[in-house]
């Protein structure tokens, strides 16, 4: 069966994974948000819950609901919402160890270990490899990652630009 006649409208994936906490949602994860789209007609979202996103970034971090909340609305305004599934998720690797349909997975190059071991996982249950996509984070004006942590520490805003210089040692 050809992908068009499948509803795939041209895109790469039928069903794509993407996990991440989405804490202060910023330029860098819209613009992962938008790639994994273009790539896929469906995308499941894993959202951290609040006791892995804490166990991961070790730091403060928006409450679960309020995070989906920003999500959605996001998808809506970009009009994706109808295209895309949030899961919570409390392990780090996710429901992309257990999803027989999901068929990609998109992560950033720092977690392309993480996507191997999903497919390890993936062949211990008699399930098909995903296709793993890697992207490189957006970078601030600084040519820094743009990361919540950054934007809670007032170093950057949500878009990348620098608010305060941050000395040697300081910040992330």
């Amino acid at each position: 069966m050809k992908r068009e006649e499948a509803g795939w409208q041209g895109k790469r994936f039928k069903r794509l994974g993407l996990g991440g906490t989405f804490d202060l949602l910023h330029r860098g994860h819209e613009y992962v948000l938008r790639l994994a789209f273009q790539l896929a007609e469906k995308v499941v979202l894993g959202l951290s819950t609040d006791g892995l996103a804490s166990e991961i970034k070790r730091r403060e971090i928006t409450p679960y609901q309020e995070r989906r909340r920003r999500l959605e609305v996001f998808l809506k305004r970009e009009g994706l919402a109808g295209r895309a599934e949030i899961v919570s998720i409390s392990s780090r690797l996710g429901t992309a160890v257990e999803d027989p349909e999901m068929d990609a997975v998109l992560v950033s190059h720092e977690n392309l270990s993480r996507a191997s071991m999903i497919n390890e996982e993936r062949k211990r249950r008699g399930l098909k490899p995903v296709e793993i996509v890697s992207f490189e984070k957006v970078l601030a004006e600084n040519g820094k990652p743009i990361s919540a942590a950054r934007i809670r520490t007032g170093e950057i805003d949500r878009r990348g630009v620098i608010l305060r210089r941050v000395k040697a040692g300081e910040g992330s």
